[in-house]
């Protein structure tokens, strides 16, 4: 095969450049054109941000869990009684460096709204979520699972979910945390 330029092939200028062009519908080996299988906006409104709605266009999350369990107010909420429960519980406190919980409170809500399928402000903050990378710093025993558990079950309890919305959080909860589990208890200490 040569490796010189053949300005006859049908893709000397790439497919858009020739095909699309001109109006001849790409086909696909499904036998339907591209553009009906992929609905791809090539001319007009460009694709979405991930940097959220701009002031004159609001987001629409009403087909995500995030928007049907009432959006940024309930997990704010949710969030915030979570983080009053890790303030009081000294285990659970000591492994925040901070004296301010308010940025690891405010890092919270923008990975759990974006798991449930709102802003996805925390990738584009953050990157990748990395959960249990970012957590191997700390020592988590399953003591410091079930304390964390706690306080976020006050904080799931505080929103009032439906039956349904709130056994597939509290699901995925359970299921993080004994994922985070990265230590052995700690022995008793023997009188």
């Amino acid at each position: 095969m040569s490796s010189q330029h053949n300005p006859t092939s049908p893709f000397a200028n790439g497919p858009a450049a020739n095909d699309a062009a001109e109006g001849i519908p790409i086909p696909s080996r499904f036998g339907e054109p591209l553009a009906t299988l992929l609905p791809i906006p090539t001319v007009g409104k460009p694709l979405p941000s991930t940097s959220g709605p701009t002031p004159d266009e609001a987001e629409d999350y009403s087909d995500t869990f995030y928007g049907q369990v009432g959006g940024h107010e309930t997990f704010k909420k949710m969030i915030h009684v979570f983080y009053q429960g890790i303030a009081a519980d000294p285990v659970l406190r000591a492994m925040y460096a901070e004296e301010d919980l308010g940025p690891a409170e405010h890092r919270m809500l923008m990975f759990i709204e974006q798991y449930w399928g709102g802003p996805r402000t925390y990738l584009e903050e953050r990157g990748h979520p990395r959960l249990r990378m970012r957590h191997m710093p700390f020592a988590v025993t399953p003591e410091a699972r079930d304390r964390w558990l706690v306080a976020m079950r006050k904080g799931v309890d505080s929103v009032e979910l439906s039956p349904m919305h709130e056994a597939t959080l509290w699901d995925y909860m359970e299921r993080a945390a004994a994922s985070l589990v990265n230590a052995a208890s700690v022995p008793s200490q023997a009188l």
